[in-house]
């Protein structure tokens, strides 16, 4: 590879660590500010997915939100508006993997991941953004220093997240409706 093909990649991975970096601790100091944003409806629950799911490793309840919007807005909407903000904003880590392969690799969680995501692709992407786990924004870490395409990444976990987001909206549907008092 040429010395300036290289110092590029290098700039671009750079550029990308710092981003997710600047974007995570932005999105943690003004998180009660972000909640702010369920008043705009379908397209406030797809920003506040975004930005929960673009933070790294720090916990950002966006499944709680998603529950409780599915108890007021219809859930199948809310499910689809959460699930496609969850994806877009999952590229944080998939970025972060994009830019800081040398940094992870040689660790054993990582090892173990990458077999896993090598021998089942896509359909470890998808299983990983369909069941609730902490462990997804570490599969999109490893699927981006992989160098999947981006666009198979977002496409399969776009996927999961709807079915996942759906679960839950569907449930905090369901709970609303068997309290009494509502």
């Amino acid at each position: 590879m040429p010395v300036q093909t290289r110092r590029r990649s290098q700039l671009t991975r750079i550029a990308a660590l710092i981003f997710v970096i600047l974007l995570t601790t932005v999105l943690f100091i003004y998180r009660d500010e972000v909640k702010k944003l369920e008043a705009l409806g379908y397209p406030g629950i797809f920003l506040v997915s975004l930005l929960a799911n673009a933070t790294l490793i720090l916990p950002v309840p966006g499944v709680l939100f998603t529950s409780a919007m599915g108890a007021v807005f219809q859930p199948f909407w809310v499910a689809l508006a959460a699930g496609s903000g969850a994806a877009l904003g999952e590229l944080s880590g998939y970025l972060a993997g994009y830019s800081g392969q040398a940094v992870i690799e040689n660790r054993e969680w990582y090892e173990r991941l990458e077999k896993w995501i090598k021998k089942y692709g896509d359909v470890s992407i998808f299983a990983l953004a369909l069941i609730p786990n902490p462990i997804f924004d570490i599969g999109g870490i490893v699927a981006g220093a992989l160098k999947m395409p981006w666009w198979r990444f977002v496409f399969w976990c776009w996927l999961g997240k709807v079915l996942k987001m759906m679960m839950f909206a569907y449930g905090g549907s369901a709970i609303l409706n068997l309290l009494p008092f509502w």
